[in-house]
C-alpha cells in the first residue's frame, strides 16, 4: 500500500503566485501540488496538499494525519514563528516531519529567524523557492524506505 504524504500550508499561501512574487515567485499552490504528486508517484507514494489561513484548521489537519499519513511536509508560513499549538500538534505525529520555507527566512527580518516547528521537524528546507517542496518530497521518500 502506498504511503500518503500530507503537505500542509499555512496562512496566505493560498495567494502563492500572486502575493509578493519577488519573494515567493510566480508558481501557485496548484503548481506545487502537481510537482509533489509527480514526485510522490515516482517514489511509490501519494500526496495531498492542504492549506488553511486558520491555526485551528491546521491543527485539525495534523491530528487527522496521525491516522492517514506516513509523513508531513509543512510550510507553516507566519505561524512558524508564533505557534506553540502547531508544535504541540506536530509532537503527536509519529512519522517524519519536514519543514519547508520558500524564502530564506534567515536573510529576512530577525523575528523570522526562530521557528517553533523546527523543534519537531526532522529537517528544514529554506530559500529554494517552491523547489523546496520537491526536495522535501524526495527526502520523504528516503526517510520512508
Amino acid at each position: 500500500m502506498e504511503h500518503l504524504i500530507t503537505i500542509l500550508n499555512g496562512p496566505n499561501l493560498n495567494l502563492l503566485g500572486q502575493r509578493q512574487p519577488e519573494i515567493y515567485g510566480y508558481d501557485t499552490l496548484d503548481d506545487v501540488a502537481k510537482t509533489c504528486a509527480g514526485i510522490a508517484d515516482s517514489l511509490g507514494l501519494r500526496s495531498e496538499l492542504l492549506q488553511s489561513n486558520h491555526e485551528g484548521a491546521l491543527i485539525d489537519m495534523i491530528q487527522n494525519a496521525r491516522e492517514t499519513s506516513a509523513g508531513i511536509i509543512i510550510n507553516p508560513a507566519a505561524l512558524t514563528h508564533t505557534s506553540v499549538a502547531l508544535l504541540d500538534a506536530l509532537h503527536t505525529f509519529e512519522g517524519p516531519v519536514l519543514e519547508v520555507h520558500i524564502s530564506n527566512v534567515h536573510k529576512r527580518e530577525s523575528f523570522r529567524h526562530f521557528s517553533y516547528v523546527s523543534l519537531r521537524a526532522d529537517g528544514v528546507i529554506a530559500g529554494f523557492g517552491v523547489q523546496g517542496y520537491a526536495f522535501a518530497m524526495q527526502r520523504m521518500g528516503v526517510l520512508l524506505e
